[in-house]
């Protein structure tokens, strides 16, 4: 099974703050003061305690990637964001053409 000793959970608990958005650490989120409880509580050396462990382990792996992801669907499809008419002048200054400006009645 996965090491519980203090060493692993400390560095397990501050994977696990790595992956939660950046605060301040004078104002900590609700969740970050619940996760900070559960860790300062001295575990008792069961088989719950080392599922408990292996699931968080398992928590920052998938935040991990769910970060990941985030950040290569930005890079790679830049136009998510933009309205229809943005892209489609951007497409057309891509190919070399300007859009004419439309008439709008003031």
């Amino acid at each position: 099974m996965a090491p519980t000793t203090p060493p692993a959970l400390r560095s397990l608990y501050r994977s696990i703050l790595r992956e939660l958005p950046h605060r301040p650490l004078s104002t900590p989120s609700p969740l970050q003061q619940r996760i900070r409880s559960s860790f300062s509580t001295t575990p008792s050396p069961s088989t719950s305690s080392e599922y408990d462990f292996l699931a968080a382990e398992q928590y920052v792996q998938y935040a991990r990637a769910q970060r990941m992801y985030a950040t290569l669907l930005e890079r790679y499809n830049p136009g998510m964001g933009m309205d229809e008419e943005e892209r489609v002048r951007l497409t057309a200054r891509r190919v070399g053409m300007d859009l004419p400006e439309e008439w709008r009645k003031s």
